[in-house]
């Protein structure tokens, strides 16, 4: 069995069995992975916060794919505020991996919005 094969196997063992929990744990992971950077800004690389942006984007984007399907059962203005938001998530990564100097505080929405989505999650799981 190859190691991608192997994590995943062990992944699908330890995922939540509802998909809304699923969603919010890995928002919340997210949410703590950028939280930790923040807050020790000064001792971190910039390796460490790329792979933390990457990280969260590609979250952003599976939701944004999956919201985007015409079959997908949630209602069109729901989906239509993810697709906004994934907007607003990948302007602010670009913008902060475009800097040359990012700002500690420009994590702060991104966060925000994860911990708040996951919080709305938990609590329809």
């Amino acid at each position: 069995m190859s190691k991608a094969h192997e994590a995943y196997a062990s992944a699908s063992r330890n995922a939540p069995k509802d998909p809304r929990e699923f969603e919010a744990t890995i928002l919340t992971r997210s949410a703590g992975q950028l939280q930790r950077i923040r807050d020790n800004w000064d001792s971190e690389k910039m390796d460490t916060l790329h792979d933390a942006l990457t990280y969260n984007r590609r979250i952003w984007t599976v939701f944004a794919s999956s919201a985007a399907e015409k079959e997908h059962p949630l209602p069109r203005e729901i989906k239509q505020n993810i697709a906004n938001l994934a907007v607003f998530i990948f302007k602010r990564t670009a913008e902060i991996e475009a800097s040359r100097e990012p700002e500690p505080k420009l994590l702060d929405t991104l966060i925000m919005i994860n911990r708040e989505i996951a919080a709305g999650l938990y609590s329809r799981a």
